[in-house]
């Protein structure tokens, strides 16, 4: 590994930690559980969902394998969609919501940061809006957790 890779920061501690992932699911659920079109999916999920999906976020963004060792799997986040049959205006809504919280909490805006984030959530989400469809999936239980990253170049624009 060259110098200039080692000095380059992983999307999480670009964006600033675990807290930041954590704050960003809380205020990001207010808005979900205050949404006509998303409230409906979300209002019986457990209190820890949001939680599970800050530490999910934080770990496919470098941070550390919490969730992936303390919460589950990216093959029982995968399962926890299934028969939910969510919709592409579901996964609109979803992700306007996510990346107006970004916004409100100053998360970084240099490009290569969000282009990276925005990569992320549409990729997910269009798998999540996929499998949740479906009754069934044949997948290895053994499916790695996504890593992101910066992407090409790789790095944030300084």
């Amino acid at each position: 590994m060259s110098e200039s890779e080692k000095s380059v920061p992983t999307l999480y501690e670009w964006a600033g930690g675990m807290s930041t992932f954590e704050n960003l699911t809380q205020q990001f659920y207010k808005k979900v559980l205050n949404d006509p079109l998303l409230e409906p999916v979300f209002k019986y999920m457990s209190p820890e969902h949001q939680l599970h999906v800050a530490h999910f976020l934080a770990e496919v963004f470098g941070g550390p394998e919490m969730y992936s060792s303390e919460e589950g799997s990216h093959f029982k986040m995968i399962q926890k969609h299934l028969s939910k049959h969510l919709t592409e205006q579901h996964r609109q809504r979803w992700v306007a919501l996510l990346l107006e919280t970004a916004d409100e909490l100053n998360l970084p805006d240099d490009p290569e940061f969000r282009s990276a984030f925005v990569a992320y959530i549409e990729w997910g989400t269009r798998i999540a809006v996929i499998n949740s469809n479906a009754e069934t999936l044949e997948m290895n239980p053994d499916e790695p957790m996504p890593k992101w990253g910066w992407g090409v170049p790789g790095g944030p624009y300084i």
